[in-house]
């Protein structure tokens, strides 16, 4: 396996993608995108002794995306066993033979608070992009419900973004950080994905 050229660096955040082999589908039906999160508890996120701090996640038909802060240095490990799992699971479960990814995983290591924001929003936005869903709420399979406080999750941690959304509260109205979080979202605009673009999938 060839040998990557970005360490992983515990307590720094990191853009974690991989897609389908030739682009073809990693996730066939619902219970698939639910056995992922399951394995993504299982190797990364286990209550008894976590090794990521999950920060936001997407999970789209062909690839996915998971926006993380490592707990130590040896992500790239608990990584390479997560996929293996998940890729063997789906080829016994569909008779299926060869590579699932498309190769190792990617990581895109965020070293600003502004990128780690707009980051958020482009992973949340995805299902949006690719016309699966008019709003990003109407996607069951990302973080971004437990953004709006519309699931409770205990997954992914969405307060380490909201806490940079201060809540407003005026003789008229109250907005609070999920609904300033709202309102961020859907004025993201495609300057801002620009700020990005050396953040995200190659050719996205």
């Amino acid at each position: 396996m060839p040998r990557r050229n970005i360490p992983l660096i515990a307590g720094e955040y990191y853009h974690i993608y991989n897609r389908g082999n030739n682009r073809q589908d990693i996730f066939f039906e619902e219970e698939n995108y639910v056995f992922f999160l399951r394995r993504l508890r299982e190797y990364l996120v286990q209550p008894s002794g976590p090794c990521v701090t999950l920060v936001a996640y997407c999970l789209m038909p062909t690839h996915y995306h998971c926006l993380l802060q490592p707990h130590d240095d040896d992500l790239s490990h608990h990584l390479q066993l997560f996929s293996i799992s998940y890729a063997k699971a789906i080829n016994k479960r569909y008779e299926r033979v060869g590579a699932l990814f498309q190769g190792q995983f990617q990581a895109k290591r965020i070293d600003r608070n502004e990128y780690l924001l707009h980051l958020s929003c482009y992973i949340h936005l995805n299902p949006v992009r690719a016309g699966l869903v008019k709003q990003p709420e109407d996607w069951a399979f990302s973080s971004y419900r437990e953004y709006l406080g519309l699931r409770h999750g205990q997954l992914p941690k969405p307060d380490i973004i909201l806490a940079q959304f201060v809540a407003v509260q005026t003789s008229e109205v109250c907005k609070t950080s999920e609904v300033l979080y709202r309102e961020f979202t859907a004025a993201h605009l495609p300057t801002d994905k620009k700020r990005i673009a050396h953040l995200m999938l190659d050719d996205d």
